[in-house]
């Protein structure tokens, strides 16, 4: 592949994408992460070494991103030694980052400035996902760029779907990971009712899974908590939805859009996460909803 990628958040998801990267040909050029194993093992596998968002973006023709979010990202841009100074016209920024919708056209209009195009690249499912080259994907570009980026984004997905211009891909993984979290709060209340009435659990899972209200996320979470007692079964921080659903309030307060579970399926991870919990996966919902409710769901 002549394309060179240059990649910047080599963490959970970013290491897996840019392994899936190197192993189809793309030459990849990356920054060390939190710690430096991620990018050693990038190294070994024939990826070269940068310092700086701005020898990043020297080196390569197309930059990727994938961090936690917005305050992340305006560092990696804007901050010493930033990405925006390293950038040259004709280059593709592609941002795979959840980031609020504001920064993403902020960002649009600032590369505008210098030629060089944004896609918001955002993800769906999770760091093992990831490693095997199997995430889902939304796409904000053109027609021409969306054509242009397919096939980088073929190396580490099994679904893209192109939701429309610059800016609609982050737009749509918001309201997407409000749904998927939503039904993570309502699962959490609903075992803890379920453990509070004193049901049989195996018979309330067996039922849930003929039935209508069954759905993958159930069966991640309560499947994997039947089987071992921990709420492991959906690899998705705490701290990280409730950042998620902090930026689609902000959204949905922009539109304005009226409702009241956005703000109560964000307050109930805010909670969660102010309890201590917010390096535990989504699934402990339920150990904040036992703590509050003292009652046991699953010995964990």
């Amino acid at each position: 592949m002549s394309t060179k990628i240059g990649f910047i958040g080599v963490g959970l998801m970013g290491h897996g994408i840019a392994k899936n990267l190197l192993e189809k040909g793309y030459p990849v050029t990356a920054m060390a992460h939190r710690n430096r194993a991620p990018l050693e093992d990038l190294l070994a596998r024939g990826a070269q070494e940068a310092a700086t968002p701005k020898a990043i973006a020297e080196a390569a023709d197309v930059v990727m991103i994938c961090v936690t979010g917005a305050p992340q990202v305006e560092a990696i841009v804007y901050g010493e030694n930033g990405l925006l100074q390293g950038l040259r016209d004709g280059q593709t920024v592609i941002d795979c980052t959840t980031n609020l919708p504001a920064m993403t056209e902020r960002l649009a209009a600032d590369f505008a400035a210098h030629g060089v195009t944004l896609v918001d690249g955002p993800l769906a499912l999770t760091p093992k996902e990831a490693e095997e080259g199997k995430l889902n994907c939304m796409i904000g570009a053109s027609d021409e760029v969306f054509a242009m980026v397919k096939p980088i984004f073929e190396c580490f997905c099994q679904n893209i779907v192109h939701t429309g211009p610059t800016g609609s891909a982050i737009k749509v993984k918001l309201i997407y990971n409000f749904l998927a979290m939503g039904i993570v709060g309502l699962i959490a209340e609903t075992m803890c009712a379920v453990a509070a009435a004193g049901i049989d659990k195996q018979r309330f899972y067996d039922i849930i899974s003929a039935g209508g209200a069954n759905c993958g996320i159930f069966q991640r979470i309560i499947t994997r908590a039947m089987e071992s007692g921990d709420y492991d079964g959906l690899m998705f921080s705490v701290a990280n939805a409730a950042k998620d659903l902090t930026y689609y309030t902000r959204m949905t307060e922009d539109f304005p859009l009226t409702g009241n579970l956005g703000n109560a399926v964000q307050h109930a991870f805010l909670q969660a996460k102010n309890m201590g919990l917010g390096d535990d996966y989504v699934g402990a919902l339920m150990t904040a909803q036992s703590r509050l409710n003292g009652v046991e769901i699953f010995k964990t």
